[in-house]
């Protein structure tokens, strides 16, 4: 079994996309998986499941497209993959709730920082599949657009660290 973590795009946030957790954990047992927990009301949720990430990925897309009628984004990782990603936090030093990995399916192209606006405090780095944002001053407060990151969805290191603990535990 392969321990996984999805995190949905714009779920309960901005009063966008309300979604439930105990119908995306529904979603989750009705796709077959395991050991499913969810974690905080901003579509995060963390299972079991024998099926490749690309089938996991499927199943939940086709289960909110058919919940919300439109879709809904998705990001899935291992939970070794959400490992390295708090593991590659270039930014330890900094606090964790100022700390975000935008999650994206794809690796983000070399130039997608050169491109990005609005920068003030904030610093950023590209990881693997991820944008890592340091922002100075905190999110809300932040006027910087990354248009390479637009389709994905971010997480502080804090979620990111607890996440990773629920997905050991599984």
């Amino acid at each position: 079994m392969i321990r996984y973590v999805a995190l949905l795009r714009a779920a309960n946030v901005g009063g966008t996309g309300k979604l439930p957790m105990n119908e995306l954990k529904a979603m989750c047992v009705d796709a077959g998986f395991d050991h499913i927990e969810t974690y905080i009301a901003s579509g995060n949720v963390v299972f079991g499941s024998k099926a490749s990430a690309a089938k996991v990925k499927s199943e939940i897309e086709a289960r909110l497209l058919a919940y919300a009628g439109k879709p809904v984004g998705i990001f899935v990782r291992t939970a070794s993959e959400m490992q390295a990603v708090l593991n590659g936090n270039p930014f330890p030093g900094k606090p964790a709730n100022f700390t975000v990995a935008i999650f994206l399916d794809d690796p983000p192209p070399p130039d997608a920082l050169d491109h990005a606006v609005g920068k003030a405090d904030e610093e950023m780095r590209l990881g693997s599949r991820e944008i890592y944002v340091h922002y100075g001053a905190g999110m809300g407060r932040s006027k910087l657009k990354i248009p390479a990151a637009t389709h994905g969805t971010a997480r502080n290191m804090n979620t990111i660290a607890k996440l990773v603990g629920m997905a050991l535990e599984i």
